[in-house]
């Protein structure tokens, strides 16, 4: 009888064990940002104020403003999911809405995670489109054809 409440227990303990390693790994959803009222965008017309706008949509998540040339709004939503030590944003949504000099509505649009572009902030340096050019090829760049680089004084 104790052979069988020793092995029910460790049988017990090592379910629990592993219950409580898979619950670890679930993931787990967080929603931030702006939380969209179903609807809501398509309420928004042009020639509105904005506080008819901010009446529909709320407080923007944050705003721009272009000199002399109107101001913007922008209602962000963002969702991730993480499991263990990695997170990844599934999903995500800007709402912009620009106005003109008088403060009514010229333009809005709605954005998604597709639309967006990718920039490493780490590296500090954002990605330029075209050649990547080292000191020497920018300094010999005109001797592939009849004119030398700057440094060459034009003779080759």
């Amino acid at each position: 009888m104790q052979k069988i409440s020793r092995r029910f227990t460790s049988i017990s303990l090592a379910a629990a064990g592993l219950s409580i390693i898979l619950a670890g790994c679930s993931p787990e959803v967080e929603h931030r940002g702006y939380v969209a009222k179903p609807g809501a965008f398509n309420q928004i017309t042009n020639g509105m104020s904005k506080m008819e706008v901010e009446g529909i949509l709320g407080t923007p998540s944050t705003t721009a403003s272009m000199q002399f040339k109107g101001d913007s709004y922008y209602y962000i939503t963002s969702i991730t999911t993480s499991k263990a030590f990695l997170t990844e944003e599934t999903q995500r949504e800007v709402i912009a809405v620009r106005f003109d000099e008088d403060g009514r509505v010229r333009s809005f649009a709605q954005y998604g995670l597709e639309d967006g572009r990718v920039i490493d902030v780490n590296s500090r340096q954002s990605p330029v489109y075209g050649e990547d050019n080292s000191l020497l090829t920018a300094l010999l760049r005109g001797s592939k054809g009849t004119r030398a680089g700057p440094m060459l004084g034009g003779k080759i």
